[in-house]
């Protein structure tokens, strides 16, 4: 009697791994823990130790020893957080993977909820909803978070071209593992990998499905994630974008597709370059002429959407390369924005397990930023 070969489960959860010791059973427990009993085996953690410098390897090693469902890769050499990604999903065996950040976690209902959607509409790409979580445990709801409501059906992007608005990372999607390797998707090396991965799964997608419920809570202000390390690394970005710009040509050749995603580098440069967090003052002209070079290269021949008031100003100041008057701008907007900052009244935020109605944030600043590498 030969006994027949397990099912292999409907989601794998990737996990990379580095200098997160104070954070990695948090996130592992926030996704074990909420898995229902009578899906036990419908869900697979494949955690990565990319040659972490702390003990995270050490504490993987026994949490895969004592909790069945957890597996672990180990690499012997630090690759970087995109790489890591694709070495957890080569090993990973579910119909759907997940790509969660070590030093973040999932609120309590999450994994059934997910689970359920998945079973119902069988989606290339489902979307989720997150909040932000500051060190002093405020909650704070994404300024891109709105553009998720009012989508109860299966869609493709043409239906909600909104949805390509929506913060550009990995891990606010869960992807059939199918549908990447026809797209022929990876992760790439260096900072911001999120770029050429996370907007190419929307845009290939014939059934993008949105979960209307926070699943993911992101951590802010770790020291090590790149949207609070200086570092000229940030410059990763620009070959990111050439990588996403390269594939839309190849595959989807579409002056209209071509002109919002044009629209999205350079809002999303333009907040690179104005935050002290990331950019040295040193780095900020060079970093603002290489946008520059940018916009010349990349911009559509029909033009683009651009936005209206000081976005849209910046916009056109990208495109002459002028960067003094930036400056001058950027110093008086920030002046005018330290004036106003006492009258500011800080926004409720619902209940995680709740949607996030709030449109607005004070964190619309980072709404296009991405996380890049740990």
């Amino acid at each position: 009697m030969v006994n027949p070969p397990a099912p292999a489960p409907l989601l794998s959860v990737v996990v990379p791994v580095h200098g997160v010791e104070a954070y990695l059973h948090q996130c592992l427990d926030s996704v074990r823990t909420d898995v229902p009993a009578d899906a036990a085996g419908q869900v697979e953690i494949v955690a990565v130790d990319d040659a972490s410098p702390d003990r995270c390897g050490e504490l993987l090693r026994a949490y895969a020893a004592t909790h069945p469902g957890v597996r672990t890769v180990h690499l012997d050499r630090n690759v970087g957080l995109g790489p890591a990604r694709n070495a957890g999903l080569e090993v990973a065996t579910g119909d759907y993977v997940w790509f969660v950040d070590s030093d973040d976690w999932l609120p309590p209902g999450t994994i059934p909820a997910v689970l359920d959607r998945l079973r119902a509409h069988r989606p290339d790409v489902l979307m989720l909803d997150h909040l932000r979580v500051r060190d002093d445990g405020r909650r704070e709801v994404d300024a891109s978070s709105h553009l998720l409501r009012g989508t109860a059906e299966v869609v493709r992007l043409a239906d909600r071209p909104g949805l390509l608005r929506v913060q550009h990372t990995a891990w606010n999607k869960v992807v059939r593992r199918e549908y990447l390797d026809e797209l022929e998707l990876r992760f790439h090396p260096g900072w911001y990998e999120d770029i050429p991965f996370s907007n190419p799964l929307l845009i290939g997608a014939e059934r993008i499905s949105v979960l209307d419920r926070v699943c993911y809570l992101y951590r802010q202000g770790r020291q090590g994630a790149i949207t609070s390390t200086r570092s000229g690394r940030h410059f990763d970005a620009f070959d990111q974008y050439d990588r996403l710009f390269d594939w839309v040509a190849r595959r989807y050749p579409d002056e209209r597709l071509r002109g919002e995603l044009f629209a999205l580098m350079v809002s999303h440069m333009l907040v690179v370059v104005g935050n002290d967090g990331r950019l040295h003052p040193h780095l900020r002209r060079d970093f603002f002429h290489r946008v520059a070079a940018h916009y010349r290269r990349h911009l559509p021949p029909g033009g683009y959407p651009r936005p209206g008031g000081v976005a849209g100003l910046k916009h056109r100041l990208v495109g002459r390369d002028n960067y003094l008057a930036y400056a001058v701008l950027r110093q008086a907007h920030r002046l005018a924005g330290l004036l106003r900052r006492p009258a500011a009244v800080p926004e409720p935020v619902p209940p995680v397990a709740g949607p996030a109605r709030p449109a607005d944030s004070p964190t619309g600043r980072d709404a296009l930023a991405g996380r890049g590498s740990r």
